[in-house]
């Protein structure tokens, strides 16, 4: 799960139900066999990349979902060499039918769909679950920058690599402002958006790239540590769950890597996201779930989101906090899955229409 924190929250730092297709399908190539790093997977059945931690794991969707994450490369124009790039796959990719793109939420990774992930792909959909540059677990030893516009060109590279299909892009919190960001750049590239507790009215802190880097370097320090991530933690969820140690854990395990506190500084120095501006610019079928009783931003948003959407669904989701995709999985798969349902119910009765009217000329 993530750390449920926005661009705009973080630490105060001292100042200096649907059936399966028939679509046509073609079997994605294995973990393995993608792991240009070398990085196979480990006796115990992870990948060698992931911090040793994931063996504390007791979560059984954790554990099944951690285990088919995958490096592929990605080139960029900001890095020399491609970045090896995390992600989930799906076991079978249908060329005629809409991929659902997972991104999560900030200073988080795919994991945090490991309960929402499985039910979508048993519906029969393609899903990915993919690590927003400088979270998550990629080989990020180069350090290349994490900018807003550095995340958008690995997204869209990333698109452009594997998925080259306009894609149903998933938004969870940040990740909201993420889709926003991207879908307004590349509008191309995306079919359908769906947010989820989106963090998209806040702004980050102007004073944070004046900061000295040491001070920012203390703040990461404080994001990493378990006290915050409890609190995060314990914020998140309407009921504290009974896995709550677990799940902190699960939400920590990428902040090990060695280039983590790197990449979040860089991300911080540099502004974080803002797409006020840019949310009445968004032209695409939008979807919009919340938990009612959302603990970091407020459910009356959704509403004021719906509202500046020109062409949107709002769904709330009772007894349930910030991230509907984990503590109700079940009910967020459901939502999502009758959002695309009914658009192609809506798209198939377009196209019977037009065949009805072509047909009386």
């Amino acid at each position: 799960m993530p750390l449920l924190l926005t661009s705009s929250s973080l630490p105060t730092l001292p100042r200096p139900l649907a059936a399966p297709s028939r679509a046509r399908v073609r079997v994605a190539a294995s973990a393995a066999a993608s792991a240009p790093d070398g990085a196979g997977a480990a006796a115990t059945g992870f990948p060698s990349f992931l911090p040793p931690a994931v063996e504390h794991i007791r979560d059984g969707a954790a554990i099944r979902l951690a285990k088919r994450i995958e490096r592929v490369p990605v080139q960029t124009g900001f890095s020399g060499s491609p970045i090896l790039s995390s992600c989930v796959r799906p076991l079978k990719q249908q060329e005629d039918a809409e991929p659902i793109v997972l991104l999560h939420g900030f200073d988080s990774s795919c994991l945090e769909w490991r309960y929402t992930y499985p039910l979508l792909e048993e519906a029969g959909h393609e899903a990915w679950a993919v690590d927003i540059l400088g979270w998550g677990f990629s080989d990020l030893a180069t350090r290349p920058p994490c900018d807003v516009a550095s995340k958008r060109e690995h997204l869209y590279q990333f698109w452009k690599a594997y998925i080259k299909r306009p894609m149903v892009l998933v938004g969870p919190s940040l990740g909201a402002a993420v889709a926003i960001d991207f879908s307004t750049k590349y509008p191309e590239a995306v079919s359908k958006l769906i947010f989820i507790g989106a963090s998209v009215y806040t702004e980050s802190p102007k004073e944070m790239n004046r900061m000295p880097k040491f001070v920012s370097y203390a703040g990461v320090f404080i994001l990493k540590s378990l006290p915050l991530r409890f609190l995060a933690t314990s914020l998140a969820f309407n009921k504290t769950p009974n896995e709550f140690f677990d799940w902190v854990q699960i939400g920590r395990l990428h902040c090990l890597l060695p280039w983590w506190e790197d990449a979040t500084v860089d991300f911080m120095i540099r502004g974080g996201y803002n797409v006020l501006k840019k949310i009445k610019q968004v032209k695409h079928k939008c979807l919009i779930v919340w938990g009612e009783d959302d603990g970091i931003i407020s459910s009356k948003l959704a509403y004021r989101l719906h509202q500046e959407l020109p062409d949107a669904t709002l769904r709330l989701v009772r007894q349930c906090g910030h991230i509907p995709h984990v503590e109700k999985p079940k009910e967020a798969a459901k939502l999502v899955l009758e959002f695309l349902e009914r658009d192609k119910v809506e798209k198939t009765d377009r196209a019977s229409s037009v065949t009805t009217v072509l047909g009386n000329i």
